[in-house]
């Protein structure tokens, strides 16, 4: 019988073969917190008597969440993590370098590794192939202290999604249909496993994204294989000697398996507050935005920003409608800069930040007053989430947040395509 990507992946770290349902105790290639889990994670590593971590150069604090800070109590924060970090030797990520699942899939992440982050869409690294997951500020600690962790090995199921994406739909439309489809709770502690064609042709931006939101439906990682577009990737971010490649097996043993079919995809929408809240563009009705967000750890890449940049050329932003335009990480904006992609946002009126969160967690730079709206790309829409709870959040892709932006209501990109 065959192995399902995580029980591959966790068994090569524990030392023997696993299975899904069994307990594992595995080791940890990569550990990472933010600045809103990170304080929590060094202090309980204080507490447990710990004073040095097992791999500082595998170890990263990001400060993306509140970058800069906004608050007096986050600087504080900030100092007292960049205190430990300085005596332990684990390495900074700093204020305007970028949001961690970006930068660790640029600097960091290899195919079948085992990475824990304290922050809940690490699944982002499973778009390379690895073992990438969640975990709470307690765990994460364990791991960054002792270099293992251990887990219930996940039952997977199988996602296959076949057929051409019509013009205007993106690996965003993918995850957001399957979200709607099986629901929030419809992954629960499993692993999701991508396959089809649909997936071999996608790029590493769409992988990305459908990797990230796997734990909108309750999963703990989402997984790729790692292949020729693992490799273009690791090749375009100067690592081609991290490339190991990781098939699927054909016989291996799924809880289910789920199917998609592509070419019947539309532009779809999460709407509040719920992701699994999916309506398509054409069910959506008339929603006027004030406020349109790209960007974020599930949009911010190169990719994503060319295809809201493809549609806004030439074009100005609705007056009644504001848009922001947030990179994940510092390399994709000067890749951006270099290529002129941000003359286009600043030429249509939008504002860009420097790479980080900012509004998606509603700390700063784009917070949504009482009544407001939001189409935003990133990955969560709860209710408060971007600020006031009397707020809303649309959820879409690059191509609908920069036509909802030209026409200050969500809008359907197709027609600028």
């Amino acid at each position: 019988m065959g192995m399902t990507l995580a029980e591959k992946i966790l068994s090569e770290h524990a030392g023997k073969e696993v299975r899904a349902g069994e307990i594992a105790v595995v080791k940890v290639d990569l550990a990472y917190t933010q600045d809103g889990t990170g304080p929590l994670a060094a202090r309980k590593i204080q507490e447990m008597g710990f004073e040095k971590v097992y791999n500082p150069q595998k170890t990263i604090f990001f400060f993306d969440h509140a970058s800069p800070s906004p608050r007096f109590e986050l600087s504080n924060d900030h100092f007292f993590l960049r205190d430990f970090a300085n005596k332990t030797g684990i390495q900074i990520s700093d204020i305007g370098f970028g949001i961690s699942h970006q930068v660790v899939a640029e600097k960091w992440v290899r195919p079948a590794d085992v990475v824990v982050g304290a922050d809940s869409h690490t699944c982002t690294g499973g778009a390379l192939g690895a073992f990438a997951t969640g975990v709470g500020s307690t765990d994460a600690a364990v791991a960054i202290a002792l270099g293992k962790i251990w887990f219930r090995v996940p039952e997977t199921i199988q996602i296959v999604v076949e057929g051409r994406l019509p013009a205007g739909v993106y690996g965003k439309d993918i995850i957001l249909h399957l979200i709607g489809k099986i629901g929030a709770a419809g992954g629960t502690y499993k692993a999701l496993e991508f396959t089809g064609d649909t997936i071999e042709r996608l790029e590493m931006g769409g992988r990305m994204t459908i990797a990230n939101m796997a734990v909108e439906a309750g999963a703990k990682v989402g997984l790729f294989p790692s292949d020729e577009v693992t490799r273009e990737w690791l090749n375009r971010m100067e690592r081609p000697q991290d490339f190991k490649r990781m098939p699927q097996d054909k016989n291996a043993n799924y809880e289910k398996t789920v199917r998609i079919d592509a070419t019947k995809l539309k532009p779809t929408i999460a709407c509040p507050h719920q992701v699994d809240n999916t309506k398509t563009i054409d069910e959506i009705g008339e929603v006027k935005v004030d406020q349109v967000y790209l960007g974020t750890s599930c949009n911010g890449r190169l990719e994503d920003l060319h295809i809201a940049a493809k549609i806004l050329k030439g074009k100005t932003i609705h007056p009644n409608t504001r848009m922001i335009v947030t990179p994940g990480s510092r390399l994709v904006y000067r890749e951006a800069l270099k290529d002129g992609t941000m003359e286009v946002f600043v030429e249509a009126g939008a504002l860009v930040t420097a790479a980080g969160c900012g509004a998606c967690v509603g700390l700063h730079e784009g917070v949504l007053g009482d009544g407001e709206v939001c189409l935003a790309t990133q990955p969560r829409n709860f209710k408060g989430r971007m600020g006031s709870p009397k707020s809303f959040i649309y959820l879409g892709s690059p191509a609908v947040a920069a036509a909802s932006a030209i026409e200050g209501k969500i809008a359907d990109p197709r027609k600028y395509l």
